[in-house]
């Protein structure tokens, strides 16, 4: 490994890729690189963890094989190296749709069809949905506006059917107590999710029973702006995330308990990687261009 200019720079193979990244610390390399996540050409796997908490990014890469390139620019912490034998990258990109926007658009500008795998944490909807338990979304309710500068307002925000496979059969394999369904994202976190502050009057206070009413499982802040623009560009998403609060009982998850349900989402995360990697081998030998539970894996 070679640090360059403060980056952490390394030949590596990431799976479909095989780069020397030795000197990604050239100025003419620079030029080559996504404005917001410091990242050139070679320097992401083709399979990506995303998450808001720059310290769970730092989390995910403690259990990869090998460190191979770290790098921190703003909010946008990402490692990558090899997780099982195979190329992985996980990048944190803070919270909300606008940064998921960036995140999204610039990789897709430096890899070639990347997997984008979303764990991270939200407020449970339901009663019967936990704290510390697992919500994987089959799709989320657009409340932001972020992608209403690309797609018409009826335009569906949802998982690719693989990834939402992968990843219930992730949870279900790692024994993670789990729900399936929809999501909300919010563009924010106090009045967008009716967080009732002084000072600071609700434009429409009902929204959480609104939601709660309509089947919705869980609100956060990221889910809908990844699947609509990955599934704009092609590209396969997903999301799972831990309930670390409770709204109708308006419970927030403790310090004690946060670790372990990270974990959690965590592990499903990249079990559910692992089992990507196999449906893609199997659709390969197979040469078909999607799976189906009749390949079997």
């Amino acid at each position: 490994m070679v640090a360059v200019d403060g980056f952490i720079t390394a030949r590596g193979d990431f799976g479909t890729m095989s780069v020397d990244m030795r000197g990604t610390g050239r100025r003419d390399d620079r030029t080559k690189r996504q404005y917001h996540i410091a990242l050139g050409p070679g320097e992401l796997a083709e399979t990506v963890l995303l998450c808001g908490d720059p310290a769970r990014a730092d989390r995910v890469a403690s259990l990869f094989d090998e460190v191979l390139l770290s790098r921190r620019h703003r909010e946008y912490v990402t490692h990558t190296g090899l997780w099982k034998g195979e190329g992985l990258s996980v990048m944190s990109t803070g919270m909300g749709p606008d940064n998921t926007e960036i995140a999204v658009v610039e990789i897709s500008q430096i890899c070639r069809r990347p997997t984008l795998i979303r764990i991270g944490s939200s407020g449970s909807l339901q009663k019967g949905v936990r704290i510390g338990e697992l919500v994987i979304s089959t799709g989320s309710v657009r409340l932001e506006n972020t992608t209403g500068f690309f797609v018409h307002e009826g335009y569906p925000a949802m998982a690719h059917p693989e990834a939402l496979a992968a990843l219930i059969a992730g949870a279900e394999r790692k024994g993670h107590r789990h729900h399936v369904g929809l999501t909300a994202t919010a563009p924010g976190f106090y009045g967008a999710q009716c967080r009732k502050i002084e000072g600071f009057p609700l434009r429409n206070p009902g929204l959480i029973g609104e939601l709660a009413a309509q089947g919705v499982l869980n609100l956060e802040m990221e889910a809908s702006a990844l699947f609509t623009l990955s599934s704009l560009r092609g590209l396969r998403a997903g999301a799972v995330c831990a309930v670390y609060a409770h709204r109708p009982s308006g419970r927030f998850i403790g310090e004690h308990e946060m670790p372990a349900a990270e974990g959690r989402c965590i592990e499903t995360g990249l079990e559910a990687v692992r089992i990507l990697r196999r449906m893609d081998a199997v659709k390969k030998a197979a040469g078909k261009a999607h799976w189906t539970p009749t390949l079997h894996i």
